[in-house]
């Protein structure tokens, strides 16, 4: 099976999660899983929702989140002048995470839901004083989410100097720009109409963290577990020395190592796409209380289930004031084993660095030490362990934190919120920075081979599992009294295999044997990684 990243070999989920075509980032129905989306160049926000009668196609212009600067002297000094290095020194590497994780994101969603919900209203026959809207109306309403802009998002601020309330502003800002349009002005109290600012929220969080994932965190595992699964075949036949608890142990291929992580990291992978993002949208205590006092004959519960999902998220019925995180804390925890094995990969290319088993390719000009001429230094590697270190530390926190909300509702879990990006964003760069790495690896056939000529006591193993075969006493005390602590070559192994009481097939066989050619079946499961690898079913 060859390895495939192209949207055909990631739409084939039938996970019940919200979902993105990889071409195009549109949402689908809610009942088909995450997907991959393509990986924009620059932020984007770009979906549409599902094609149900309860909503309307949504494809949005593209967002771009750009600093307002004189010259590039300006974006330098705003660079060393960032309080996070996400934000100055590492910019260029997260910035499409920026779109959907920052607070223009936040914004934009919030003025996405609440526009979808005052056209929900329309819809209800029940909810006579919103009459349908006119074809114009409608158009009018989804060109303010199409064309939403920097200005905008600053105009919002602005009214959130007066307010106090980040929501509100979205609320007010809302009714300025349809005040003036003769059908909207007639309904503009409905904007908000029921809802408590977590209503709101929760939704655009949900969405927030459905174009991130989609657009740029899965696509970034996928370029990662690729790159590191074409190691796993390219180096599919070359032998290495293994080590366990830091000693010769039986040789494997540096491939089949390689293929242990692609696996390990793609099903993570397929986890975090199976995660259903949910969305509540149960007025302020969760039971409809307000809904159910204006329109007492409406099926509220049903109105919300079917708004959220036509949002491409999964409704959640038993919530308080705000929908309860769990669903995050299980993204983030399963976002957070993903870095983890990762670690696990940086540290031993680290280690193999080390040892001399790959070289690092090197541009003109590059400095590896500042001191040693000689040195290039496993950098890259380095950086995303330390990214994946700081990444964890966040998504731990986030994880454990977001389930615990006092009674119906405290607002820790609000501050806290605010962070995602920042957990996810180290986490794109260590990924980046992982990738970066493995594009600079060069094996170095020749240090493996010194190793591998150097063991040959690895195959004492081989020497007494055939020993035990034939009935042969011992066989494990034999060979641990002539490898243990004494210097073994290939010379007496040999003549400890010449002497064994055994066919002379099988004395054949052993004698054929070296520390490069004792591999047993790594080189096939390292060519056949891409049939283990996990996108779905």
């Amino acid at each position: 099976m060859e390895l495939n990243f192209s949207s055909k070999a990631l739409t084939n989920n039938k996970f019940p999660s919200c979902g993105f075509p990889s071409t195009t980032g549109k949402l689908l129905n809610p009942s088909k899983s995450l997907c991959l989306a393509s990986h924009h160049p620059i932020p984007t926000v770009s979906f549409s929702l599902s094609s149900s009668a309860d909503s309307l196609k949504l494809t949005t212009s593209r967002k771009v989140i750009a600093m307002s600067m004189a010259s590039s002297r300006d974006l330098e000094m705003s660079n060393l002048t960032a309080l996070s290095p996400l934000d100055g020194r590492y910019w260029g590497k997260v910035k499409d995470l920026a779109s959907s994780m920052s607070e223009f994101g936040l914004i934009y969603f919030r003025v996405l839901v609440e526009i979808k919900w005052l056209l929900k209203l329309s819809r209800i026959p029940q909810v006579t004083e919103v009459p349908s809207f006119s074809k114009e109306a409608e158009v009018y309403l989804q060109g303010i989410i199409d064309g939403f802009s920097m200005d905008d998002a600053l105009e919002v601020k602005k009214i959130e100097k007066v307010t106090n309330h980040d929501v509100k502003a979205v609320e007010y800002f809302l009714k300025q720009k349809c005040e003036s349009h003769p059908e909207i002005a007639k309904v503009l109290e409905f904007f908000h109409f029921a809802c408590t600012s977590e209503d709101i929220n929760n939704l655009s969080h949900g969405l927030m963290l459905q174009e991130a994932l989609t657009s740029v965190i899965l696509p970034s595992m996928d370029e990662l577990i690729k790159s590191i699964s074409q190691m796993a075949k390219e180096f599919a036949y070359v032998p290495m020395l293994s080590r366990t608890h830091g000693q010769p142990a039986s040789p494997t291929t540096l491939g089949k190592e390689m293929a242990i992580f692609a696996v390990r990291l793609s099903e993570e992978r397929r986890y975090l796409s199976e995660t259903k993002i949910k969305g509540k949208f149960a007025g302020a205590v969760g039971n409809y209380n307000a809904h159910i006092s204006a329109y007492p004959n409406i099926d509220w519960p049903h109105v919300a289930e079917e708004f959220v999902t036509s949002l491409g998220l999964t409704f959640n019925p038993y919530v308080t004031q705000i929908e309860p995180h769990d669903y995050m804390a299980r993204l983030f925890n399963t976002i957070s084993q993903f870095n983890n094995i990762l670690i696990d990969f940086d540290r031993d290319i680290w280690s193999y660095i080390s040892l001399g088993y790959f070289k690092q390719i090197t541009k003109a000009g590059e400095i590896g030490s500042s001191t040693m001429p000689h040195k290039v230094n496993p950098i890259d590697f380095e950086n995303s362990e330390g990214n994946l270190g700081k990444a964890n530390a966040e998504l731990t926190f986030l994880s454990m934190k977001l389930p615990i909300s006092r009674m119906q509702r405290d607002l820790t879990d609000s501050t806290v919120l605010r962070n995602m990006g920042g957990a996810l964003g180290h986490s794109l760069l260590a990924y980046k920075s992982a990738i970066q790495g493995i594009r600079k690896l060069q094996v170095n056939e020749a240090r493996l081979k010194e190793d591998l000529d150097q063991t040959w006591e690895v195959l004492a193993e081989p020497i007494q599992t055939v020993m035990r075969r034939y009935g042969v006493p011992e066989p494990y005390e034999k060979l641990k009294e002539l490898t243990r602590g004494r210097a073994v070559n290939e010379e007496s192994i040999r003549e400890f295999i010449k002497g064994l009481d055994l066919p002379e097939e099988a004395k054949t066989q052993l004698l054929k044997l070296t520390p490069h050619t004792y591999v047993g079946a790594a080189a096939s499961l390292a060519l056949a990684v891409d049939e283990a690898l996990h996108f779905g079913h």
